[in-house]
């Protein structure tokens, strides 16, 4: 059952669900036993969690008890996979659902991480990808600064490949570059995206480097909609976009 099918079935906000999920908020008792019994827990499993809802007070239990558990990144996907649109706008990197697999294994790898977590984690990644790559699957826009175009992550072949995987997208996955160089504009923040839904609220993704969080407040996510239309307003048009990852392709084959 995804997440927001859950939140329908029992009348809980999507984004209090994914805070119990991720151990960012403990749930009580009786909102336990909401969910164990639209989900059918057997009698063992429930007395083990009723236990956790009750003693684990403890800020971030779950994320301590399980740091590395797929689950983190599951919501994630299961709120794009369920949007109608995405706009995301990364200023520094590519973004994560058009990365290659080498691109992404450089930046997953950073800081010595265990091989095996690092495959992990990309297998999810490419999981996300498939997902919004499918026939139902949302319509983005990209938007990604030129710098992002020129960070040698992984090196220059493996950039040169990423900027290759660019121009290859099918069009509803569509890339917009904005020009180095302007004026202050919100997105100088720092990176966000905009999901909206066709029966449900929108919500905003905030992803960091130590972490990451979910804005559902309707007149936060109303200014970040606001910076979205800003930032998009900055961005070459599709034509252009592709001219300019071109000529970054021209400059690093040189």
């Amino acid at each position: 059952m995804g997440l927001r099918e859950l939140a329908r079935a029992t009348g809980v906000h999507p984004a209090e669900l994914s805070n119990w999920e991720l151990g960012l908020r403990v749930p009580k008792v009786e909102e336990v036993a909401l969910l164990l019994g639209q989900l059918r827990v057997g009698v063992a499993e429930r007395e083990r969690l009723f236990e956790l809802a009750e003693y684990a007070r403890e800020p971030n239990w779950l994320e301590k008890d399980m740091p590395d558990a797929p689950a983190i990144l599951t919501t994630l996907a299961e709120y794009e996979r369920t949007a109608v649109s995405i706009v995301s706008w990364q200023p520094m990197v590519v973004h994560g659902l058009l990365q290659t697999a080498d691109y992404a294994r450089a930046i997953l790898a950073y800081g010595g991480s265990p091989a095996e977590l690092v495959e992990q984690r990309l297998r999810v990644r490419m999981i996300r990808q498939a997902a919004i790559r499918a026939h139902r699957a949302p319509q983005c826009i990209f938007l990604l600064s030129e710098i992002a175009l020129r960070q040698r992550i992984g090196g220059t072949e493996t950039l040169l490949d990423q900027l290759r995987y660019l121009l290859d997208l099918p069009p509803k996955l569509a890339v917009r570059v904005v020009p180095s160089g302007g004026d202050f504009h919100p997105g100088l923040n720092g990176s966000f995206a905009v999901l909206e839904y066709s029966d449900l609220p929108s919500i905003v993704f905030l992803d960091q480097h130590r972490g990451s969080a979910y804005i559902y407040d309707e007149d936060q996510v109303a200014d970040y909609k606001s910076a979205a239309k800003t930032v998009t307003s900055l961005a070459l048009d599709a034509d252009a976009s592709r001219a300019r990852v071109e000529g970054v392709i021209a400059e690093l084959e040189a």
